[in-house]
């Protein structure tokens, strides 16, 4: 082991230990070489050692290897990026006169007026992906098609049903076909049969006594798995990282996407506001500058995991990290060890702005409640700071049959220099996320931007 991988894990075990984390895993390549970093535990109720073959669900993750598939099949003359959705999904049929706007391009981009998902469970046979097409041609549009970016794991999930219909496959088989195959990702799929017989983690969030319990709801739904529902190793991450700052062939020299295609992903396609994600998005990938360097990146949440995949194009370097906790334990972990992992190989520092001082006036105008279709958020003061409070809708949380993240109680959020409307949390589990208000013509506010996605102010 070299000295900087040394210092990685130490580094790693000390974060865990002191967030109380069960089990990670960190890879990081540079120049060729790779680093690994295993921690803990895949589970507090059957404990196996976390190591770098270890599964974990990637979430949001899944959504670069949907779109890598779909460039796959538009490289191959079988799909156009700016055709409308409808002409591979005729059963998506909204009877909005938009529809023709909501383009193959603009559900890789967030950019389809689509909400952020839907509540409806479509089952888990072979037409799971088509029956939520139909599920969400019914539902309303949130934005204009093109007008503005809002993330959307619905979109995602419309894509890959894109994929289903001109493959003829199910979207699992395809993807199986077009990326993990020629890839050599023995170590990543979707089918929960499949990931049983290999070693993996589970998800633990903290239950009523504060005791960190397993999440019994392993995974999604499987018309969720083009947007979220890819189970995959630390390994696995850093070899698809690896084809990522490639030139579009496999490790055996397989040409498998144009080299200008594969690139095509880091470009800009919109850009986005006051959001720690990214400064923009490319196709699918959020581009993010941080400290002058240049990232394209993706993270992802399960119920009680999370998964973060940062690559430098132009250092030919990436970091991957995984871990097994709730948002107060496993997404602090992540997003501080790739802080440190930045900071040591590259020298590159991330910091936080700061936020302006408690201003009543302002304060008063944010207060209300927002929601989307699954979440509520809600802002409030006490007179000497303003919080946010993320929340599962009381009839989602209801009507669901297996177990829902936690919702996160109040945290203090701060209010950021300029004009622009920009906030950022300060504490808890959403410490560091960032986002904006909008405003109608009469200069009130009418939603909030979180996390990328649209919350609409109710009251």
């Amino acid at each position: 082991m070299n000295e900087m991988n040394t210092e990685l894990a130490e580094f790693v075990a000390a974060s865990a230990g002191t967030l109380g984390v069960p089990g990670v895993a960190v890879g990081v390549t540079v120049g060729g070489r790779e680093d690994f970093a295993c921690h803990g535990v895949t589970s507090v109720v059957n404990p196996l050692p976390v190591d770098r073959d270890t599964m974990f669900v990637v979430g949001s993750v899944s959504k670069t290897y949907t779109a890598t598939a779909l460039l796959r099949l538009v490289a191959e003359g079988r799909v156009e990026l700016d055709a409308p959705v409808r002409r591979y999904v005729p059963e998506f049929a909204p009877a909005d006169a938009a529809t023709d706007e909501i383009t193959v391009l603009r559900l890789l981009n967030h950019t389809a007026g689509l909400e952020w998902k839907l509540g409806v469970d479509t089952g888990e046979g072979d037409d799971a992906l088509a029956r939520h097409a139909v599920k969400l041609a019914e539902a309303r549009l949130i934005a204009e098609p093109g007008g503005r970016a809002s993330y959307s794991q619905a979109g995602f999930n419309l894509a890959g049903r894109v994929v289903e219909n001109v493959t003829g496959s199910t979207f699992e088989r395809a993807v199986a076909s077009l990326l993990f195959e020629p890839l050599d990702l023995t170590h990543s799929c979707y089918s929960v049969d499949d990931v049983m017989t290999r070693r993996f983690a589970v998800g633990h969030n903290v239950d009523s006594d504060g005791v960190l319990a397993v999440a019994r709801q392993w995974k999604d739904n499987r018309a969720n798995n083009p947007g979220g529902g890819v189970a995959t190793s630390v390994r696995d991450l850093l070899r698809w990282a690896r084809f990522h700052l490639g030139d579009g062939r496999t490790e055996a020299g397989e040409r498998i996407l144009p080299a200008e295609l594969l690139h095509r992903m880091r470009e800009q396609t919109v850009e986005l506001r006051g959001s720690t994600l990214g400064d923009a998005f490319g196709i699918c990938w959020f581009l993010r500058e941080v400290n002058g360097v240049a990232t394209i990146g993706h993270g992802g949440s399960g119920n009680g995991q999370f998964a973060d995949l940062l690559i430098v194009p132009e250092r030919d370097f990436a970091v991957a990290v995984t871990s097994n906790a709730g948002p107060g334990a496993g997404l602090a972990f992540n997003r501080t060890v790739v802080k440190w992992v930045l900071e040591h190989y590259l020298g590159v520092v991330e910091r936080d702005p700061e936020p302006l001082p408690y201003d009543a006036a302002r304060a008063g105008e944010i207060v209300g409640h927002y929601e989307n279709e699954m979440m509520r958020l809600t802002l409030d003061t006490d007179g000497a700071r303003s919080t946010i409070e993320c929340a599962i809708k009381p009839e989602i949380r209801a009507a669901a049959v297996t177990d829902l993240p936690p919702d996160l109680p109040p945290a203090t959020l701060g209010l950021l220099a300029g004009d622009a409307d920009e906030y950022i949390v300060t504490e808890g589990g959403l410490q560091g996320q960032r986002g904006f208000f909008t405003r109608d013509d009469s200069a009130a506010v009418t939603g909030i931007d979180l996390a990328g996605r649209l919350f609409a102010r109710v009251r």
